[in-house]
């Protein structure tokens, strides 16, 4: 009922969206006499904000299509290398004028299957791409996996990481393959990390990269922390998973709802976001459309949201949260134990930004602990000061500051 009670609220808000958006247009149209009467700007601008925030939201583009190597322009294009039922390999091809491919160290770029898409990194992607040869997984909203394509949880995310750096293969002669994970996917890559060097598979990583990643939660625990760890796993499963509904292809299909994943994001922080909506509105009656669109572009990427499989979502819960399994060696992938140990060549860096409220400063650190066996020259820290947690991976920090570090270290073990 869940699920069914939210699709007749946001039909409900998609079409009084649509009303808002032609009456804002209408207000805002030269030709009408009524845009020159006072409060006519203020009227349109608050319609405006309203048909924004309630807009019914797709999969967004990526609409990266070009980027500069040492000075020339170079085109890109999305290509897709690999598809499964639950994600794909997306592969941004650089060519130049003459249509030869750009080389490069090869770059796996893994985004979180957290309630957005892969579309959140658009950032990261764009500032690698002067440097590397840049994949990223995109994984599908699970509302649009149909049931017959079965489950998909820890042991399948790592499975396809797996499946994603054999695909794009080890490249040795352009600078080696490797991996980048932003937030929630550092613990399965650092867990595929683990389970390829402990059976020397040729494909794994030269270096893993881990950003505001969870994995070990005991470290300065966050809000996102304490809510996952002070109720009982049933409480999850009996609150927060919803059956997806019959005018879905994955209807029937047991769920995490991105709609409750913004929620708790947007409660996190929710004086923030009013007042940035407020800031918009502002920006609109004074007719500072280019401000106004750099807060319209940020929540259309921000609110647009895709489902996890109910087992994903729970198992992650568990392992990472509640019991912190990797941490303390219990982790398991196909009845294995995971042995971080294990990594004694791929070279790892953790970087975590000073006011993370998701991850908090010492989880991401905690990796270089684990990997006990790895020399100390394949480890590296970055303590990004200043940087929140979106501005890890996205941002001014992110481009002059953290990005340049990951490149260095990418070549320094490529």
């Amino acid at each position: 009922m869940l699920y069914d009670a939210y699709e007749f609220q946001r039909s409900m808000l998609s079409s009084a969206s649509k009303m808002a958006r032609f009456g804002a247009d209408m207000l805002n149209n030269s030709a009408n006499p009524f845009a020159y009467l006072g409060g006519g700007a203020v009227v349109a601008s608050a319609l405006e904000v309203f048909a924004h925030a309630n807009a019914t939201r797709g999969k967004p583009e990526f609409g990266l299509d070009r980027t500069e190597i040492d000075g020339r322009e170079i085109a890109v294009r999305e290509e897709i290398v690999l598809r499964k039922d639950f994600g794909q390999l997306k592969r941004f091809v650089r060519t130049d004028a003459e249509g030869v491919v750009q080389a490069g160290p090869k770059l796996l770029i893994v985004a979180p299957m957290s309630g957005h898409y892969a579309t959140l990194l658009r950032g990261t992607v764009e500032r690698m791409l002067p440097s590397a040869d840049v994949y990223i997984t995109d994984w599908r909203d699970a509302r649009q996996v149909p049931a017959s394509a079965g489950r998909f949880d820890l042991d399948d995310y790592i499975d396809y990481l797996i499946a994603f750096l054999e695909t794009i293969g080890a490249n040795e002669e352009d600078g080696g393959l490797h991996m980048l994970a932003v937030c929630q996917p550092s613990v399965p890559c650092l867990a595929a990390a683990a389970v390829m060097s402990a059976d020397k598979h040729p494909c794994r990583p030269k270096t893993l990269t881990m950003m505001g990643g969870p994995i070990d939660t005991r470290e300065a625990p966050t809000a996102v922390n304490t809510l996952a760890t002070e109720r009982p796993h049933a409480w999850f499963e009996q609150n927060v998973i919803a059956t997806v509904p019959g005018n879905y292809p994955g209807a029937g299909r047991k769920v995490y709802p991105g709609f409750l994943q913004l929620a708790g994001f947007m409660s996190m922080n929710l004086g923030n976001h009013m007042v940035s909506h407020w800031e918009m509105y502002k920006h609109l009656v004074q007719g500072d459309g280019e401000s106004a669109a750099a807060s319209q572009a940020f929540y259309e990427e921000y609110r647009s949201v895709c489902d996890m499989t109910a087992e994903f979502y729970l198992q992650t819960i568990d392992v990472v949260f509640q019991s912190h399994a990797l941490p303390r060696g219990t982790m398991m992938h196909r009845g294995k134990t995971i042995d971080v140990g294990a990594i004694t060549d791929v070279a790892l860096l953790a970087i975590e930004g000073e006011r993370d409220d998701i991850s908090g400063l010492g989880q991401t650190k905690a990796a270089l602990k684990l990997a006990t066996a790895l020399p100390e020259d394949k480890k590296r820290y970055l303590m990004a000061d200043g940087a929140g947690h979106y501005g890890i991976f996205n941002g001014s920090r992110w481009r002059t500051i953290i990005a340049p570090v990951v490149e260095e270290f990418i070549t320094a073990h490529g």
